[in-house]
């Protein structure tokens, strides 16, 4: 399997750490929900998230990207997941779609993504951006929702606490060379990196 998702809260420097992992020679797939918001500000719509529609079009292009990653060497590391897709549902209020629900199940029965889970801790605050206008106090509710679904799915969380980019990075190396060499752990236990 070796395909890894990488997550946490917005604004919690996983994308800093993917960037990395990238530059060391890793495979990575790009967060899809950012260039979903992105192509949709650029057709002049402000706030994408707030579309009913929106959770079903990043769970669309994370399949597609998912299917096209299958051609990398192994490891392949993603940035989120339809995982984090359906905790963003819950967290907007919006109703789980079709194409989000039949994604869900497609990578449960498929058993497309490894069951431990990199989740990277907030760093206590917040980046705006044209894609993140969260508040910090929202982050933080929907880090705690995005562990929870994690762990009711089965997953098992390997925390990366905050710090610097080099450290945290260093951490999600040493656990992936570690993690890719051994069989999936059985789930719902929580691991914090060293």
């Amino acid at each position: 399997m070796n395909r890894f998702i990488l997550t946490g809260t917005p604004g919690s420097g996983k994308t800093a750490i993917l960037r990395q992992l990238e530059i060391d020679g890793l495979a990575v797939v790009e967060e899809a929900a950012t260039d979903v918001i992105a192509l949709a500000q650029a057709r002049g719509v402000d706030e994408p998230w707030k579309e009913p529609d929106f959770t079903d079009a990043v769970a669309g292009l994370q399949r597609r990207r998912q299917l096209a990653a299958d051609r990398h060497p192994r490891p392949v590391v993603f940035d989120r997941s339809p995982i984090c897709t359906y905790a963003l549902a819950l967290h907007l209020g919006h109703p789980v779609g079709q194409a989000l629900t039949a994604e869900l199940d497609r990578i449960r029965d498929e058993h497309v993504y490894e069951r431990r889970v990199f989740f990277v801790k907030g760093q206590g605050f917040i980046t705006p951006t044209a894609a993140r206008r969260i508040s910090l106090a929202d982050a933080q509710r929907f880090e705690q929702l995005h562990a929870e679904v994690y762990s009711s799915l089965g997953y098992d969380l390997i925390t990366v606490e905050p710090g610097p980019l080099g450290v945290r990075t260093a951490r999600v190396r040493a656990l992936l060379s570690h993690t890719s060499k051994s069989p999936s752990a059985p789930a719902r236990r929580t691991e914090r990196a060293p």
